[in-house]
């Protein structure tokens, strides 16, 4: 048994947020039963064919999943959406700003006629204000939430290098129904949540907003350096190979200073005395930290960090990700089914002592859509299609 087991969620689900999250679900053992766009699917299953033909988007975000390619303006696929909605326990969307209430699909509609259900929409700016109706896709919210004026280098702003508006919305609207079902074990009432990418990666990037607002100004773009931390970023070493290192703290500011760099006054000098006057100096600081190492190679410097337990890293590739010692150790990596055979996939972050997550196979195009017509479907739209 799976946490999630007897839950079954409807997802009216595109692109990346809305299937992120329904994807948490389908892992803790939920029935997530996806609806596809008849013909054409998701639209996600094209964005690339690198794992063996299939979109990597794609694969990452739908396994476990049951697909169901309806056309939900046609009265007799309608009616099995109908039906799914009245046996659900979760509904969840992420389509174009008005398209539910267009459809007869919103939370007031379903939620009068369902009280049990829990309704999650998902949407780029939120209802109302004026940017209710405008579409929204991952780097247009990154830029909309600041976050690209404190990414990148001094010359050159730079998004993320992966979905986080995405990803922090659908991580929302994940917590946000697992919270629903919780309060409706005890109130034995449905309830409707709205989760907006402006806002849920307004939250991830509320320590710059702070430092902004009430600092006076904002944290500068530095790279891989960090923009109000020092020393945190890349140093190169004697070979030429770069660490990164990581002080918090005072403590670990003086050891670094005596231990790893043989200059124990560094720690007192009035330049360096704090992590806001090292900031300040920190070009100052960044010449004098690599003087220091420039004896000493990338693995040696690693290694004496590691003795005084100061945080670092050595920068990885993804290939160099795919084979990490410490994945490989904790024996993280399981074998997925997919249409195309088996796609090695990372366990889910949470782990949970005694019970492994269910993980199960992406699914083709309407692979599961005459099993679920079979089931869930009226009696006059089962005849119908029997009749052909």
């Amino acid at each position: 048994m799976h946490p999630l087991s007897g839950i079954t969620v409807v997802a009216l689900e595109q692109a990346v947020a809305a299937p992120f999250a329904t994807r948490q679900l389908a892992d803790l053992g939920a029935r997530v039963i996806k609806i596809e766009r008849a013909g054409s699917g998701d639209f996600a299953r094209s964005y690339d064919e690198t794992v063996k033909g299939m979109s990597s988007y794609f694969v990452w975000l739908n396994r476990g999943k049951e697909s169901v390619a309806l056309d939900i303006k046609d009265p007799d696929d309608r009616a099995l959406l109908d039906a799914l909605l009245a046996q659900a326990d979760v509904f969840v969307q992420n389509l174009v700003p008005g398209a539910t209430n267009r459809l007869g699909l919103d939370e007031q509609t379903l939620r009068a006629a369902h009280p049990r259900l829990i309704t999650c929409s998902i949407s780029g700016y939120g209802a109302g204000g004026p940017y209710s109706s405008k579409k929204a896709y991952d780097l247009l919210v990154q830029c909309e939430a600041g976050l690209l004026s404190v990414t990148g280098s001094p010359d050159s702003p730079a998004k993320a290098g992966i979905s986080v508006a995405d990803i922090s919305a659908g991580m929302y609207a994940f917590s946000g129904v697992l919270t629903a079902l919780y309060e409706r074990e005890r109130t034995g009432e449905g309830t409707g949540l709205q989760v907006a990418m402006l806002d849920a990666l307004g939250e991830w990037a509320s320590q710059p907003y702070l430092y902004a607002t009430y600092g006076g100004t904002p944290p500068e773009r530095t790279g891989a350096r960090h923009a109000s931390i020092s020393p945190y970023g890349p140093y190169r070493a004697g070979d030429g190979g770069q660490v990164f290192i990581g002080v918090q703290n005072e403590r670990e500011w003086a050891a670094l200073c005596a231990h790893a760099l043989g200059q124990p006054e560094l720690a007192q000098d009035p330049r360096f005395l704090r992590n806001s006057s090292r900031v300040t100096n920190d070009a100052e600081l960044r010449v004098l930290l690599e003087e220091a190492l420039s004896h000493l190679t990338a693995e040696q410097v690693t290694e004496r960090l590691d003795e005084l337990g100061i945080a670092n890293a050595r920068m990885r590739t993804m290939h160099e990700f795919a084979e990490h010692p410490q994945l490989a150790a904790r024996d993280r990596w399981r074998e997925v089914d997919s249409p195309a055979g088996p796609v090695r996939s990372l366990l889910p972050p949470v782990t949970v002592t005694g019970r492994e997550a269910a993980m199960g196979p992406i699914p083709a195009l309407g692979e599961h859509t005459a099993a679920v017509r079979d089931e869930f479907a009226p009696r006059r739209t089962k005849d119908r299609h029997d009749l052909g």
